[in-house]
């Protein structure tokens, strides 16, 4: 039987993105330059020029801080990729789902690190992964789901801590504050999971799955394809990373309050569109969303270094976020042209 159009795309990846129209070779051999191209490079090279005239930019110290920073980042927009490669958007309950879990950490180390960690994680994969099955299974909206999911997660970390700071019983937690060959635990840590992330993608059938579910939902349920199921397994991943993220923000910070995740939700969101993954799914990479990530982290560092308070750090987070979408919007305009 002919298999719907969508499952004849392959999946995509590093080195197996298919060419746009508008980077497609000239007649003389070389390169067109296109608008979004150019732009890219004038932006690249500005931030350049800004970064190495900033003091105490090119530093040790701070090289580290910025990969420190990314890590916090980068984990929680890996498991957010694949979400987004399969076709269900963003998650806006994010932050509150890191909240939870680092809660649960702090209040469960007297029974041991390990435990600890491993009750935090289940947690993260059991609310994350029940949004998703919601999602693929009954084609709820994820934006509206993951909105009121936020809300009820933040009352549940708001009567869990009792809108007070929620402090260990022991401090078994400062292992994961180590820095091996003076590099944050947290960093080797994003490392693993982008390459588990990118194994998953490239070389299993759940994750060829995730493209084809993403870049059409109904054809791959047509084609009889587990949407349900592989959008699940997706939200789980995404649940892990989250809970990965939550319990190395409570172990830096040695406390959880309510707003312990800050703006994680919207910076993971940057990370994997600048990274160059598609919002509406399919089509993405766990790596390029690393490479987001630390973009974003160094964007972050300096305007921090400038002195920049922290609403202009989120305006241009902002309006980054808005040209890479409007870049991508023309360029797959044009492709379907």
């Amino acid at each position: 039987m002919r298999m719907p159009r969508a499952t004849q795309r392959p999946p995509l990846g590093p080195g197996s993105d298919t060419a746009e129209p508008e980077q497609l070779a000239d007649p003389s051999g070389g390169w067109r330059p296109t608008v979004s191209g150019v732009a890219l490079v004038v932006a690249l090279l500005a931030l350049i020029a800004v970064a190495v005239t900033t003091q105490r930019f090119l530093t040790l110290d701070n090289a580290r801080a910025i990969l420190a920073s990314t890590a916090f980042v980068g984990i929680t927009a890996i498991g957010a990729t694949l979400v987004m490669i399969v076709g269900s958007a963003v998650s806006m309950a994010v932050s509150q789902t890191a909240t939870v879990v680092a809660m649960m950490f702090l209040a469960t180390q007297q029974l041991g690190l390990w435990t600890a960690v491993l009750i935090a994680v289940a947690a993260g994969v059991a609310i994350t992964a029940a949004q998703g099955a919601i999602i693929g299974f009954w084609n709820s909206n994820p934006i509206v789901l993951t909105i009121a999911a936020g809300f009820a997660i933040g009352g549940i970390a708001t009567w869990f801590s009792g809108g007070t700071p929620v402090y260990p019983q022991t401090q078994a937690f400062d292992l994961l504050n180590a820095t091996p060959l003076g590099l944050s635990l947290a960093v080797y840590v994003l490392l693993g999971t982008a390459v588990l992330a990118q194994w998953v993608l490239s070389r299993t059938t759940a994750g060829r799955q995730m493209y084809l579910i993403g870049e059409n939902r109904a054809a791959a349920r047509a084609a009889g394809l587990p949407v349900g199921r592989v959008t699940t397994l997706a939200w789980a991943f995404f649940g892990a990373c989250i809970a990965l993220t939550g319990i190395f923000l409570a172990s830096f910070n040695t406390s959880a309050t309510v707003t312990l995740g800050g703006t994680l939700t919207l910076d993971a969101i940057a990370a994997v569109l600048v990274g160059g993954t598609a919002i509406t799914g399919g089509r993405g990479s766990a790596l390029r969303t690393l490479g987001g990530a630390l973009l974003i982290s160094t964007i972050s560092d300096v305007l921090l270094l400038r002195g920049f308070p922290t609403g202009a750090q989120i305006l241009t987070k902002g309006l980054l976020v808005l040209a890479v979408v409007v870049i991508v919007h023309v360029r797959t305009t044009r492709s379907w042209r």
